[in-house]
């Protein structure tokens, strides 16, 4: 297999730099996009949907985890909770699309300081993981580590060409 040239290389991780940013953005859209929708949406409408979509698996497993596990969040979903998950998705959202946005234009001071809100991102969620390990979590912390390693690299030769 032959070698990457440095700049064959540079030249690549730009390319995965810019692809987990689509991918962040995609998941920010997702986020403000969630986020906003739960402030108009109440939260006995939420647990009704919840019971509507997994009704057809407990009636052919009454035991099923997932459907248990959807159901008895559903439950506990009070109008506290939604405010404060509508709140967070949207704000989380909309910051990391901002983030985003200034990276993909190349803004130099950006660099620093999407790298600290990443690290807290991953302090965060690292955090949440000691309750408990989900896939999406673990994924999703993977993701940032792997986008703050990115930025730095990307940021070093920005920095290196001004």
């Amino acid at each position: 297999m032959k070698r990457l040239s440095r700049t064959g290389l540079n030249r690549v991780l730009h390319v995965f730099f810019e692809t987990s940013l689509l991918l962040k953005g995609l998941f920010a859209l997702a986020e403000l996009g969630l986020g906003v929708g739960l402030f108009f949406v109440a939260s006995d409408t939420i647990a009704g949907a919840v019971q509507t979509l997994t009704a057809h698996e407990i009636s052919e497993d009454p035991t099923d985890p997932v459907a248990g596990f959807l159901l008895a969040q559903a439950a506990g979903f009070t109008e506290s909770s939604r405010h404060f998950y509508a709140f967070y998705l949207a704000s989380h959202g909309a910051l990391k699309l901002t983030m985003i946005a200034l990276l993909m234009k190349d803004v130099l001071w950006a660099y620093p300081v999407s790298i600290a809100v990443l690290i807290g991102f991953i302090a965060y969620q690292a955090y949440l993981m000691t309750a408990g390990l989900t896939p999406g979590l673990v994924l999703l912390t993977l993701l940032d580590i792997a986008v703050v390693g990115l930025a730095l690299h990307e940021y070093a030769g920005l920095r290196g060409k001004r």
